[in-house]
């Protein structure tokens, strides 16, 4: 069986909506990279882009259970010798309210130039509000 090359002009992109009030950190970033490759549509390729547009609304109040929100641990480098700084997942969230999201969505993406360019495809908010309405973007229940 010989692998399916799309145009991509002939991929029919779409927009999803999904609301992150009171879901799991995890399962929504899960249901957000699938959409982002295109892993429900028929014609998945992987090395190719032929994934939708994710818009992520309520990013700041995603749930993490047990006391995850004081034990989970961000690292990050400043690049300088002892530059490594941690903050907690309740830090975090605090200063950059899409943040946790957007690293549990970028990590679960293939590494490289294609995953690079599907992270730019969601859009994080952490508010209710978007301005994506005129893409007529359709819910998702999870």
């Amino acid at each position: 069986m010989k692998t399916v090359f799309i145009k991509p002009a002939d991929v029919e992109r779409k927009w999803f909506v999904i609301d992150a009030e009171g879901k799991s950190l995890g399962r929504v970033a899960a249901k957000a990279a699938a959409i982002l490759r295109g892993k429900e549509k028929a014609i998945f390729t992987p090395h190719q882009e032929i994934g939708d547009y994710v818009v992520v609304v309520n990013a700041d109040k995603v749930a993490v259970t047990g006391g995850k929100a004081q034990k989970k641990l961000y690292h990050h480098h400043t690049g300088y010798p002892g530059g490594l700084k941690t903050q907690t997942f309740a830090r975090l969230i605090e200063k950059h309210p899409t943040s946790p999201l957007e690293l549990a969505i970028k990590g679960m993406l293939p590494k490289g130039p294609l995953g690079r360019k599907l992270l730019k495809n969601v859009k994080l908010y952490a508010g209710a509000g978007h301005p994506h309405q005129a893409q007529n973007p359709q819910a998702i229940e999870m």
